[in-house]
């Protein structure tokens, strides 16, 4: 009985993951991220696992990243500028970044 509660319990999880990760590369995809993204490879930007990567265990990454998004930048990841974002909603990018930085 405890091993199909715990089977039961894992599969539920697994799907909140799955649905999560299925929310958030439909908010790129809806955001336009995906033109210059992609999750494990470098398009125009870098992939977003380097992004996570990079900013693991930072506490300070998702404001910093937040505005990057919103404000655009260049310089961190070569000369090819981001342009800003600022027409995708708060509560989006939030999201994005969440979503972002929680990849391996």
């Amino acid at each position: 009985m405890k091993i199909a509660a715990v089977v039961l319990v894992a599969g539920l999880l697994a799907t909140g993951a799955v649905r999560a990760a299925d929310a958030g590369e439909e908010l790129m995809k809806k955001s336009g991220c995906t033109a210059c993204h992609a999750i494990d490879k470098k398009v125009v930007g870098p992939s977003y696992k380097e992004v996570a990567a990079k900013y693991r265990g930072n506490a300070g990454a998702p404001a910093m990243l937040f505005e990057k998004v919103k404000k655009g930048g260049s310089g961190v990841w070569g000369p090819v500028p981001m342009p800003p974002n600022a027409t995708v909603p708060d509560a989006d990018v939030k999201a994005l970044v969440a979503y972002i930085l929680a990849l391996k």
